[in-house]
């Protein structure tokens, strides 16, 4: 059974950084679109950032060059490191692991950014 297990959110001040581990029970994990993902209350879960099985990154615009997003795949974990935190990057974080039609989701952590 697939399971993407995320850890690593807290509370945090602004200015305050965060990294965000997500480990993933999942054959082929070198193969896979791993990426992240957030929902604020009341919104839509948005993108944030994403690596290919080639090591390519994508970022979402409000996060680059604070976040980092990067993979170790002999653990089979992908991470966020999320640096210069915001109040507005409050949110629930996902981890998503995707493969052609196939779409894996885990249970989300939570990342609050507050004084």
């Amino acid at each position: 059974q697939v399971q993407l297990v995320e850890s690593g959110g807290g509370l945090v001040q602004p200015g305050g950084s965060l990294r965000l581990s997500c480990a993933a029970s999942i054959m082929s994990f070198s193969s896979y679109l791993m990426g992240w993902y957030r929902q604020a209350p009341g919104k839509q879960r948005e993108f944030v950032a994403a690596i290919s099985s080639g090591g390519n990154t994508n970022y979402a615009d409000s996060v680059k060059g604070r976040f980092t997003i990067s993979r170790d795949n002999a653990k089979n974990t992908v991470y966020l490191q999320l640096n210069s935190l915001k109040p507005e990057d409050t949110a629930v974080y996902y981890c998503n692991a995707g493969l052609g039609r196939t779409s894996y989701w885990g249970q989300g952590t939570q990342v609050t950014v507050s004084s």
